[in-house]
């Protein structure tokens, strides 16, 4: 992982530093590079974080974030445990499940010892769970979906895992038997669904999302819920449960006159944040958290989504220590600590 510290400073205090310096072209090492992973474009932690990188860059000019849109997040958080990148988008729920070796970590034998060294730089709404079909397709509950083609998240994302447990609780259906599971990342699956070659598009993203706001604009489409006589069932309930997890409503309407729904929806809401590795750079994070605030601060007036990005939700539902320099950061912000985020 890049040591800020060490990279520039400890380089340029030899001689041979100096000298190799001197060689090269002016501001070569103007900036540290660091690299940060998120989901792909049309999600909630890519417009997130994108703003974060965005604003850390303009406001701190010792760094640079480069953005890694590919992958899964259940990936990236083993990469940055393994201080081969720098930050990533991850979640309450997978740092439970690197702790137990469960679900897409059992064969990962070292999980429950890399997820200490991830610390929390922050944690926000990522939204809530949209299962979206088109109106024409008459598809009008989740036990309609048997034999359809399915977009659940990218394989081995917590996204698939999380709605192949929800369409087993509700309807019973099992994916791969029942249903066709489309493998495909999340810009892929957007367009996708787009061009009419998924029946059923799932994403956990803030409402309204960019990437279905610009679908409805031509086309009625409607979202699938959770029935009411399930919600209390056990198999709903322990994904309701889960760490970073709620019951949430997707109101009726928030997509326009093509929204089909007639009434609110009731679906999954979940927390995400990012993590950086515990021996990332101190200063360095409280830099860029307390950077990241009056950014967002800022730019709220103008662009309303950001509003509940805010320093009291840095700690909601949070499992996982903060790195010292957001401590620091947040403690500054008047933000109350939880015990479960203290060293």
């Amino acid at each position: 992982m890049t040591n800020p510290t060490f990279s520039r400073r400890g380089f340029l205090g030899t001689a041979t530093g100096a000298a190799a310096l001197a060689a090269l072209p002016g501001g070569a090492f103007a900036k540290d590079i660091l690299r940060m992973s998120t989901l792909g474009p049309g999600t909630s932690p890519n417009l997130v974080m994108t703003t974060f990188a965005s604003i850390v860059n303009g406001a701190l000019p010792d760094y640079e974030i480069q953005l890694n849109a590919t992958g899964a997040a259940t990936r990236h958080v083993l990469e940055v445990a393994m201080g081969r990148s720098d930050f990533c988008m991850s979640s309450p729920v997978i740092h439970a499940l690197m702790r137990r070796q469960a679900a897409m970590y059992e064969k990962i034998e070292q999980a429950p010892e890399l997820v200490n060294n991830l610390r929390t730089v922050l944690n926000f709404p990522m939204g809530v769970y949209h299962i979206a079909v088109y109106d024409s397709s008459g598809i009008t509950s989740m036990d309609q979906i048997a034999g359809k083609r399915v977009f659940l998240g990218p394989p081995g994302g917590a996204a698939y895992t999380t709605m192949a447990r929800l369409f087993k609780a509700v309807a019973g259906l099992e994916e791969g038997t029942d249903y066709e599971a489309v493998k495909l990342g999340w810009d892929a699956a957007a367009a996708a669904f787009q061009d009419g070659n998924l029946d059923v598009y799932c994403n956990p993203t803030n409402a309204p999302s960019p990437a279905l706001t610009q679908i409805a604009v031509t086309n009625k489409i409607r979202f699938l819920g959770i029935p009411a006589d399930t919600l209390e069932t056990e198999g709903v309930q322990a994904l309701v449960g889960r760490p970073g997890f709620s019951a949430a409503t997707l109101p009726a309407g928030i997509y326009g006159d093509n929204q089909a729904n007639e009434g609110d929806v009731t679906t999954l809401g979940v927390i995400v944040g990012i993590v950086t590795n515990k021996d990332a750079d101190e200063e360095m994070i409280y830099q860029m958290t307390k950077a990241f605030y009056d950014g967002v601060k800022e730019a709220g007036e103008s662009a309303p989504w950001l509003r509940a990005i805010t320093p009291a939700g840095a700690v909601q539902d949070i499992n996982l220590l903060l790195h010292p320099g957001a401590l620091r950061a947040l403690t500054e912000l008047g933000v109350e600590i939880p015990d479960a985020a203290k060293a």
